[in-house]
């Protein structure tokens, strides 16, 4: 069921609102998510909204180069990365650890195995 979320930086530099299915909340073992111990959901790009901070963000690309993984140049957490499904809708990919209220621990996501794609 899609909910209502604020979500932003360690610093409060960064924060957005978004309109999320949490139970669709993965993890994922590829060379990026794991070190950053990120639990990742997805809702199309129009769901979101970023209030501050886009001029305090900076972008990392690996692999394909086709994920925006941005990150606060203050403090350095990544809330939120851009991308495209297959068929080219836009999406977000929410760090499911930056929302508020939330406590990521009573979720059960499901684990993806990203060093295999």
């Amino acid at each position: 069921m899609e909910k209502h979320y604020k979500g932003g930086c360690q610093c409060g530099v960064v924060s957005y609102e978004v309109d999320i299915d949490l139970d669709g909340a993965i993890t994922c073992n590829c060379s990026r998510c794991q070190p950053l111990g990120v639990m990742l959901a997805f809702a199309p790009r129009e769901n979101f909204a970023l209030h501050k901070g886009a001029d305090n963000l900076t972008e990392y690309r690996f692999n394909k180069r086709e994920i925006e993984h941005l990150f606060c140049k203050t403090c350095g957490i990544q809330s939120f990365s851009y991308g495209k499904m297959p068929d080219g809708t836009k999406i977000v990919a929410v760090n499911v650890n930056t929302l508020e209220g939330l406590d990521p621990r009573t979720l059960s996501p499901t684990h993806v195995d990203g060093r295999a794609m």
